[in-house]
């Protein structure tokens, strides 16, 4: 492989922030904040919205997820005048 050209694969911490669940795994996205994990090391966490432990396809619960006005933006742009 070539050197310098790929980005730093590391340990991360993904936060579902609907769930309150974490998990630690490998990637390449970064983070300012940091999280002191299990075992006493801090790691970058990254929050998403929607894991495994809050979608509805693995859980079998419905759940809303505030899309932030994206139907309302749709229906405002392409309202008929």
């Amino acid at each position: 492989m070539k050197k310098d050209i790929h980005p730093e694969y590391k340990e991360v911490i993904f936060w579902d922030t609907s769930s309150d669940f974490k998990f630690m795994t490998k990637s390449t996205m970064t983070s300012e904040e940091t999280i002191k994990w299990e075992d006493g090391n801090e790691y970058p966490v990254v929050k998403i919205e929607v894991s495994s432990a809050s979608h509805p396809f693995y859980t079998g619960k419905k759940l809303f997820v505030d899309t932030a006005g994206r139907v309302e933006k749709f229906n405002k742009r392409y309202k008929k005048k």
